[in-house]
This record gives C-alpha cells, sequence and structure tokens, in this order.
C-alpha cells in the first residue's frame, strides 16, 4: 500500500483550497518552493493532480480524489485528538472481566450505573483467574478482579475486596455432623472440591477428606449451581457473592461453622497508562458497596 507523507499531503490541501503557491505557503509558514517539492513528490506518485492556469491551479480528477481523501484523514485524525482529550466519566466503554461469583453481584451494580449515564456502555465478562490476568495484560478489558494476587510489574493491584467461602444445603436439611454432609452428598462445580476442602477442614475437623464424599452432581453455570441444593439434592461450598445472587433463598440455608475462609479481590490494570476516567468512576461506583 502507498503511504503518503502528510507533510506532502497539508500542503496540497493548502493549494488546492486557496488557489495559490505564495498564499498557501504563507498559511503555512514554508516558502513557495517548499509548496511546489511537495506537490511534485505527490504527483510522481500519483500522476497529475493539478493544472498550472496563470497563478493559479485547477485540480485534476486525481487532484479531487487525492483532495477528498486528504480531508477525510485530517477529520479522522481531529477526531482522534479529541477523543484523547476528552475522557469523559459518563460516557464510553468500560471493560471488566472478573471471577463469575463476584460479577454476579457487580454486574448489577454497573447497570444502575449506566441507567444514570446513558453514554456508558458496560461490557462484563466471567473468566478464572489466569484469564482475568491475561485479558487485562492483552488491552481486552481496562479492568479485572482476581482472587489470587498476581506478581507481575505491568500491572497495577490494589486490594478491591473480599469475598467469603459458605456451606450451602437446603433449606430444611438438619447438618451437625460430616455424616449429616455425607448422606447429602455434594454439588460440585469448577472450584467446588478446592472450596469444599479450605471450608469443611476447618468447619469439620479430623473429617475423612472430600474425596470420600459421592458427588450428587455437578453445574459449571455460577447462576445454577444452587439449584440442586434448593432442590433438596445435595450441598456446596460456594463464594457468598453466588449464594446472595441466587433467586430461591428460601429454599437454601448456610450453615455457619468454624472460622470463616476468606479470599481477598484484588483489583487489576495495566500499569503503563493511566485509568480512564470512567472506570475510575465504576470503580468507585462498586466500592461504594460492601463487598466484604
Amino acid at each position: 500500500m502507498l503511504m503518503l507523507n502528510p507533510v506532502w499531503l497539508r500542503s496540497f490541501v493548502a493549494l488546492a483550497q486557496i488557489g495559490s503557491f505564495t498564499r498557501a505557503g504563507d498559511q503555512l509558514g514554508v516558502t513557495q518552493a517548499a509548496i511546489s517539492q511537495h506537490v511534485r513528490a505527490l504527483e510522481e506518485r500519483l500522476g497529475p493532480l493539478l493544472v498550472r492556469r496563470g497563478r493559479g491551479v485547477e485540480l485534476t480528477p486525481a487532484g479531487h480524489l487525492l483532495l477528498a481523501h486528504a480531508l477525510e484523514r485530517e477529520e479522522a485524525e481531529k477526531r482522534f485528538h479529541q477523543s484523547l482529550a476528552s475522557d469523559c466519566d459518563s460516557a464510553g466503554p468500560i471493560t471488566l472481566v472478573t471471577p463469575g461469583s463476584v460479577g454476579l453481584r457487580l454486574y448489577p451494580l454497573l447497570l444502575d450505573l449506566q441507567r444514570d449515564h446513558p453514554g456508558l456502555s458496560i461490557h462484563h465478562r466471567f473468566a478464572p483467574d489466569a484469564e482475568v490476568v491475561a485479558s487485562v495484560l492483552s488491552g481486552r478489558e481496562e479492568l479485572g478482579l482476581a482472587t489470587v494476587l498476581p506478581d507481575d510489574p505491568r500491572l497495577t493491584i490494589t486490594l478491591f475486596g473480599s469475598e467469603t467461602l459458605e456451606l450451602v444445603v437446603p433449606a430444611g436439611a438438619r447438618v451437625e455432623c460430616w455424616e449429616d454432609l455425607a448422606a447429602l452428598g455434594l454439588i460440585d462445580h469448577p472450584d467446588g472440591k478446592a472450596m469444599a476442602r479450605r471450608l469443611l477442614g476447618l468447619a469439620f475437623p479430623g473429617n475423612p477428606g472430600v474425596g470420600s464424599l459421592m458427588v450428587r452432581g455437578f453445574s459449571n453455570q455460577i447462576g445454577l449451581m444452587l439449584e440442586p441444593v434448593a432442590r433438596g439434592l445435595g450441598f456446596t461450598v460456594i463464594p457468598r457473592h453466588a449464594r446472595q445472587a441466587f433467586a430461591d433463598q428460601g429454599a437454601i440455608r448456610v450453615i455457619e461453622r468454624g472460622p470463616p475462609v476468606v479470599d481477598q479481590l484484588w483489583l487489576l490494570h495495566r500499569a503503563e497508562w493511566p485509568l480512564s476516567a470512567r472506570s475510575a468512576r465504576a470503580v468507585s461506583w462498586m466500592r461504594q458497596w460492601c463487598l466484604a
């Protein structure tokens, strides 16, 4: 593809609009000879662009095409610089990637922010921790939340909040000992066994291990993991935000036993460039809500 020198194009536009080499040079602060040199360089690449008539000029068909092209480029560059300069906190896209549980809590809050500021556009995606980090590093999303503290100097990392793991059973279930849990069976999910080991090891010291439990079901859909529990088909261990987002709270019950198991939530964005005003506003908006 033929790349055209922007300095030559500015000279050509000035000449085409003013009609005089001398006055075009005066407008751009260069000599008449420089304008002639720039136009000649363009013509060597594109063919005849104008006809000299005394002290004036007339554009050829190719000259008219080049003028339209150059003006479009000028307008596009102007829009680009305006976009850079107008980092507005109430308009533009907010891109966020989070684990599923906290995302269930935050996405409705961000929609409330968009309702109040219709110029915003919310783009939210669920992903595991490793993908959250990779997405923020690649620039796919500006903001990310992770439950594991990354070690990468390209990231700015701040503590955002915390998320407690919960043992959730059917509302009518009697759970006083490990045998009661074993009788219910585990409803598993992608992080289910790992979360259950951490929580149940403290809640039921000396238990025979999560591996001894019968798995009564599995779902990788964060919004559906509690559905079999609500139907009395088993128990699960799940982050609090996922439990709070479940519609039928009356069909489930949280068993509080042993010391709490809490994951930290880390806010990530690229360190090399400042956070956009709209994303900074979104972070402030989300921090208002108690996420502990």
